[in-house]
């Protein structure tokens, strides 16, 4: 397992790289360019302002989150071959750079979705909460409105260039069903993947977030089987997975360790973050320790060291504790307990193997 941590750039950002390297095990930083609009080709300047800044401090620039898919290419338009070009055109630069892993999602306009950025837990620190019963009921344009007053730095996915096109867009999927985006969502693999594998990066779709259909939009990535037929689209290892325990342990139904055991060589990056799930069908997310949420943490990381992952993982959001001014779910403290709690799993489970090993001589 290869630890990374994400980051969203110089001045975009509160974490810094210096604090970044000084997590241990650390290797690398997960990054994209936030200022690009989903469609548009990466500016190789760019590309390379990111990759000295990393390399000045020790770190490399391997995984990518997100090149965003062009929500043309969702709704499967005309315009979609010139947005797919763009992407190719993107990978190429990105491989020249050394980039191993692309991580991206099929959404349709919205990439994740919460209704309190800092909702107080029972200890007094704050975190990412879902109300069930509010997104039932709650207008997307309010929703919108609510988030993006949130926070001064971007918010991946509520993008203020993108999201003021949200009655049109709404207007663009009225009639689209899942078993249209299955198309598009195909159509693009096809002329994505062979691409990709001739440069060497890997393509890792990222689970809907929460797992299942909002405001009467689609979704295809929600559980086991819906990755499983997505895998099957393309069947290459450059078409691969992003694990995000996260996301997918939002429905208690979703068995991540089984997840884990079935696409092990397909999940060339995972998010590790915990979430406590109630009753009514809200969640919230809790530190990453197993016993404070829902999702069995513990046996995550057990699967993946019985499986000898040696693919890229980052402790995805944090809590906001201490006092710590962040961008929501983003700060660096809880996710540097993340990771620590998530190598120290790794580790007693190394010295375990080891042992049983010793013994069996």
């Amino acid at each position: 397992m290869k630890m990374v941590f994400r980051w969203f750039g110089e001045g975009n950002d509160t974490v810094s790289l210096d604090q970044i390297r000084q997590i241990p095990g650390t290797e690398g930083i997960v990054w994209a360019l936030h200022d690009v609009p989903a469609g548009d080709e990466w500016p190789m300047d760019k590309i390379m302002k990111i990759k000295e800044a990393a390399d000045k401090a020790g770190l490399h620039i391997k995984v990518v989150e997100s090149v965003n898919v062009h929500e043309d290419i969702k709704l499967g338009l005309p315009s979609r071959d010139l947005y797919i070009d763009n992407y190719k055109k993107t990978i190429a630069k990105l491989a020249q750079v050394g980039v191993k892993v692309i991580c991206y999602n099929f959404m349709p306009i919205f990439d994740w979705l919460r209704t309190d950025l800092h909702k107080e837990m029972e200890d007094g620190s704050t975190a990412l909460f879902y109300e069930k019963a509010m997104i039932d009921n709650v207008d997307p344009f309010d929703l919108v409105k609510r988030i993006n007053e949130n926070s001064k730095l971007t918010m991946p996915g509520w993008e203020p260039e993108r999201l003021q096109y949200l009655t049109q867009l709404f207007e663009a999927y009225q009639g689209v069903t899942q078993e249209h985006l299955w198309a598009n969502a195909k159509y693009f693999l096809d002329e994505i993947i062979p691409f990709a594998a001739e440069h060497d990066i890997r393509m890792a779709i990222h689970p809907d977030d929460p797992p299942w259909p909002i405001f009467g939009l689609p979704r295809i990535i929600t559980g086991q089987d819906n990755i499983r037929r997505y895998l099957q689209l393309h069947d290459s290892p450059y078409n691969g997975l992003t694990l995000c325990s996260g996301s997918l342990g939002a429905n208690p139904e979703n068995d991540i360790v089984s997840m884990i055991h079935e696409f092990a060589d397909r999940i060339p990056f995972t998010h590790i973050r915990n979430v406590r799930v109630y009753e009514n069908g809200d969640f919230i997310e809790s530190s990453h320790r197993t016993q404070d949420g829902t999702v069995d943490i513990a046996g995550v990381v057990k699967a993946y060291h019985e499986e000898q992952y040696e693919g890229y993982c980052r402790p995805d959001h944090g809590r906001h504790i201490w006092g710590e001014e962040c961008r929501p779910g983003y700060g660096l403290y809880d996710r540097a307990l993340g990771i620590m709690y998530l190598w120290g799993l790794w580790d007693a489970y190394q010295k375990a193997a080891a042992a049983e090993g010793a013994a069996a001589k």
